[in-house]
């Protein structure tokens, strides 16, 4: 399955959720509180069945790291072969990822423009013009944007830079240079904190 590119405001319904975090999504969520479609109403108050619960986690974390299926379960196996948390491991790859980095720093409003930014090249790391955003990032590593894209002074960037107030611990942002530097590991519930991971952990051990 390829990655999702409809509408987010069906998915925040759908889940019962803001998982993207925008107000925006909780105005829509308070506005209609069901699911979308034409039996929305209807099955507000429906009863999942475990694997409709474990099924419906799964479906919050891959559309929120916006990864396709195969990508996902590619992440959940290599959690499984890190040995201890598989949980957590599983979330640090994820939020290790090149485009959740450049988000989580307060480079971009969304996920989906912080893949953007990546795929077209505004982001150095380590010095370096690298535009993969499933690249994985460590420790020690720097990105930061490229001279030409800050000599723009892009609005998206800079913006965005300026209204972000929270940043995770495992990153620390230089907002005047517009870089950013990997201090730490990515923590569970400081990413996701919505997330009931051990139902993924259950569906996927079947």
């Amino acid at each position: 399955m390829a990655r999702y590119t409809g509408p987010r405001a069906k998915l925040v319904r759908k889940f019962g959720i803001n998982i993207f975090g925008n107000p925006k999504f909780d105005k829509i969520l308070k506005k209609r509180p069901y699911p979308p479609g034409q039996h929305g109403r209807l099955n507000a108050n429906k009863k999942l069945s475990q694997y409709g619960l474990q099924l419906m986690e799964k479906q919050k974390a891959r559309f929120f790291y916006g990864v396709s299926e195969r990508q996902f379960r590619n992440y959940f196996d290599k959690a499984t072969r890190m040995g201890g948390n598989v949980g957590d491991n599983f979330i640090e790859l994820l939020e290790r990822r090149f485009d959740v980095m450049v988000y989580r720093a307060g480079f971009a409003p969304t996920l989906a423009a912080a893949r953007q930014l990546v795929t077209h090249g505004h982001f150095l790391l380590n010095g370096k013009k690298v535009n993969i955003p499933s690249t994985l990032l460590k420790e020690g590593d720097v990105f930061e944007v490229k001279p030409k894209t800050k000599e723009k002074n892009l609005e998206i960037i800079v913006n965005t830079l300026k209204e972000r107030k929270e940043i995770p611990s495992w990153l620390e942002v230089n907002k005047a240079t517009q870089s950013a530097k990997v201090i730490g590991k990515p923590i569970r519930e400081e990413a996701v904190p919505w997330l009931n991971v051990s139902l993924i952990i259950e569906l996927y051990s079947k």
